[in-house]
């Protein structure tokens, strides 16, 4: 889990080639392990981690093997952020209104658990995805949302990319 994190960190020092090494490390050392919560915590990060490098294939692949730990496991934040990073690939790989669907119902998956953190940058990837189905209104709603609770939480990671898709 600390490595992925350090991936974290290095990405937003600027070095992104090694924040993928590390996430990489984390997923290897996480299955050595094999204490399925840590390595359903490592392949979600993994996921964002892809996400953020803006690799959809290594991003839905990591997402999938979360959700199908996840689901084995009864894990359900790591299910539905799953299906939130799995949506936003499949946007980004042409299928934009089956991923759409997907970060939908990942949103309200991860919503039902009662968790907060990250729906910012959650409601971020929905946007992109109105984007690209060339549905600016609804994109804009989402990020008015994200915006609202950036405001609220005080979770602002992810708030200059929130400004700059808007």
């Amino acid at each position: 889990i600390c490595h992925s994190f350090a991936a974290w960190a290095l990405w937003y020092l600027g070095y992104p080639d090694q924040g993928l090494a590390r996430i990489d490390e984390a997923v290897t050392l996480a299955q050595q392990c094999a204490h399925p919560w840590s390595l359903s915590f490592v392949l979600s990060f993994a996921a964002r981690f892809y996400q953020l490098h803006r690799e959809g294939r290594a991003t839905q692949e990591r997402a999938e093997a979360s959700i199908i730990l996840a689901m084995e496991q009864g894990f359900p934040v790591w299910r539905a952020q799953g299906a939130i990073l799995g949506g936003w690939a499949l946007a980004q790989q042409g299928r934009a209104k089956e991923g759409i669907e997907q970060l939908n119902q990942g949103l309200r998956a991860f919503r039902a658990t009662g968790a907060k953190i990250s729906q910012s940058h959650f409601l971020a990837l929905l946007a992109e995805g109105y984007g690209i189905m060339g549905q600016p209104k609804a994109g804009l709603e989402a990020l008015a949302e994200a915006l609202m609770l950036v405001d609220r939480t005080g979770e602002r990671w992810y708030e200059s990319e929130l400004y700059r898709l808007k």
